[in-house]
């Protein structure tokens, strides 16, 4: 007759629920993969399809009670864990929104907003091209799956049960700098052409005082913006794969933060 102990049952709850913890905390902060568009449930069943597949190639943890307060203490360590990796991405993507906003401002685009279901609010109609075409780059490089494959890699560098440095969660902060600096060189073409042609525009208003300002200026600036947005299409996945590159280099820099000191 099959037995089990109470031992056993905890490694079992434990090895299961600690892991999933910090795969879900992933799935609720990664890019695409957090998109509220998607279904909670739908979210939730990935979760556990990705444990499943990664759970058995796992370290052994540490025999703990299921019990304890400390149990409770390290499950948080794991979610936060799974949330710092998929928000320190997401950084990089808030880059092209913040440059897709400065775009569309620059536009006169700022007043046609739409529900963006990445975010969760509004944001300009620019703002969620650019992220549309970001996250199609991003699946077609398999982006998705490597950062599962980190987050898996994470369990060597980060085992369950070891302690973390507290020092290193300033590394999110540094790049949360970076996101507005990318953001502004990202739009930073547009945005001076765009500049360039409302001086013509004042020139040209101060030259002939009778020119309607309104009605030509809008007209204007909306075409030489999307002329040169659909001139620099071309560099766009250029551009976006090596965002991803340095969105991955921080991951690891934080990650690799984390983990104690030998």
């Amino acid at each position: 007759m099959l037995s089990v102990t109470a031992a056993q049952l905890d490694a079992w709850v434990l090895s299961l629920m600690l892991p999933l913890a910090r795969i879900l905390g992933l799935m609720a902060s990664a890019p695409l993969l957090s998109n509220r568009g998607v279904p909670a449930r739908i979210r939730l069943a990935i979760g556990l399809a990705v444990g499943m597949a990664v759970i058995p190639a796992l370290p052994d943890i540490p025999p703990m009670p299921a019990d304890s307060w400390m149990v409770l203490g390290i499950l948080a360590q794991q979610a936060l864990i799974g949330v710092a990796v998929g928000f320190t991405m997401r950084l990089f993507f808030a880059a092209i929104d913040l440059a897709g906003e400065m775009i569309g401002l620059q536009m006169g685009l700022s007043f046609a907003v739409f529900f963006s279901p990445q975010t969760g609010g509004q944001s300009s109609v620019i703002a969620e091209f650019l992220n549309l075409l970001t996250l199609l780059v991003f699946l077609a490089l398999n982006g998705h799956l490597m950062l599962i494959q980190v987050l898996v890699m994470s369990f060597e560098w980060l085992p369950i049960g070891e302690a973390t440095r507290s020092e290193a969660w300033l590394v999110i902060v540094r790049h949360a700098s970076v996101m507005f600096s990318l953001g502004v060189l990202l739009s930073l073409p547009i945005v001076a052409a765009l500049l360039i042609t409302n001086i013509a525009l004042g020139v040209l208003t101060r030259a002939a005082p009778q020119l309607n300002l309104f009605a030509v200026g809008f007209p204007v600036t909306l075409s030489v913006g999307f002329l040169i947005l659909f001139v620099s299409l071309s560099m766009f996945a250029p551009m976006a794969q090596l965002l991803f590159e340095r969105g991955f280099e921080a991951v690891d820099l934080m990650l690799k933060a984390l983990a104690p000191t030998p």
